[in-house]
């Protein structure tokens, strides 16, 4: 299979960029091919100005030449890997952005939907797994992902994959984490 790896993160010495290196890398021990997006690299606008504002009057509206680029990326793969840090209980902007503007009316919701079979939302946590479950933020943000945007895109395999206390300083707790990061690459789309 063919995976997109998109990964938002404005520092590329971070944990997450770590975590996306071990996923890729157990992606391609899987057999997988696999490209990664950075989209702060690339130097993609998050904002969505008029060129990219959904004209339902037609059934595949053209979008400004950046979103264009990106759709014609995405339609090479056949999967999709998310690799973020959950910042206050949700997506960074740039990834919120990049949903936004390329996961638009007429491609990915509304005359169409994605083809994509499987989606992995691999997301970094500062709190451990009882400070989300403790105000139910878990439940929000899988039925977001899950629900709100996977299952409306017509992705039918959506899966969320936390890797929790990512700010302690613990060299074996991070040894841990990106193993983790690793084994969701080597089993991407077996569950």
């Amino acid at each position: 299979m063919k995976v997109l790896t998109v990964v938002s993160h404005p520092r590329r010495n971070s944990l997450t960029f770590a975590a996306a290196e071990k996923l890729v890398q157990g992606l391609k021990d899987a057999g997988h091919d696999t490209e990664i997006l950075d989209l702060h690299r690339i130097g993609f606008n998050p904002v969505l100005w008029e060129a990219d504002e959904p004209d339902i009057s037609v059934e595949r509206p053209q979008y400004s030449p950046e979103v264009e680029r990106e759709i014609e990326r995405m339609d090479q793969f056949d999967g999709l890997a998310y690799v973020f840090p959950l910042w206050w209980y949700s997506l960074p902007a740039m990834l919120k952005g990049y949903i936004d503007r390329v996961w638009n009316y007429g491609y990915a919701y509304g005359t169409s939907k994605l083809h994509h079979q499987h989606v992995l939302w691999l997301i970094l946590a500062a709190a451990g797994s009882q400070d989300l479950t403790k105000r139910k933020y878990d439940e929000m943000i899988d039925h977001y992902l899950h629900v709100g945007l996977a299952d409306y895109v017509g992705i039918p395999d959506s899966k969320v994959a936390y890797l929790y206390e990512t700010l302690k300083g613990d060299p074996k707790h991070i040894e841990q984490l990106l193993d983790q990061a690793y084994q969701q690459g080597l089993n991407y789309g077996k569950e």
